[in-house]
């Protein structure tokens, strides 16, 4: 992922991302960071219209993001998402989480948030695994499909810990 490729910033009252190329699992950690940031009431568009295709671990993401968003009342808006994309998110179950949005509501300067950065090996495993129970957790027809990626992402949780102790 190139730095440029995921934009996070920082306006009143909420937040807006700009997403760019392949969103895969180098996208997720910064994304995953930023649900530590969002407070009740904070606004939360993602714009997709650069993004050509998204992996499961992003959509996992994405998903957490949605359900946080929603016990505090708010929504996630995703806009200018295309046909292929709002597909990727209707096949998991997903696409009913967000509110489809073909232009920006919200604007203003704002701040960028720092995106980039490679995370370390464990934090990305973290992330994986933790975004997949989101998917899971959001359709239970995901179980099945993503048992293996769970487990996988468990196992490599659990030995990156070993090596680091």
């Amino acid at each position: 992922m190139r730095s440029e490729d995921l934009q996070i910033t920082a306006l009143e009252g909420g937040f807006s991302i700009t997403v760019s190329g392949r969103a895969n699992f180098d996208y997720a950690v910064p994304l995953r960071d930023l649900s530590g940031k969002l407070v009740p009431g904070n606004w939360l568009q993602i714009d997709l219209e650069n993004c050509e295709a998204m992996d499961s671990t992003f959509m996992g993401v994405l998903t957490m993001l949605a359900l946080k968003m929603r016990k505090s009342g708010s929504q996630v808006m995703l806009l200018n998402a295309n046909d292929n994309l709002q597909k990727l998110l209707r096949d998991l179950g997903i696409l009913k989480l967000f509110r489809m949005v073909s232009e920006k509501e919200k604007q203003g300067q704002g701040v960028a948030l720092p995106a980039g950065g490679k995370a370390s090996m464990l934090t990305t495993a973290e992330t994986v695994a933790e975004a997949h129970r989101a998917l899971v957790g959001a359709d239970s027809a995901n179980a099945e499909r993503f048992k293996q990626v769970i487990e996988f992402a468990d196992q490599d949780v659990e030995r990156l810990k070993k090596q680091s102790e």
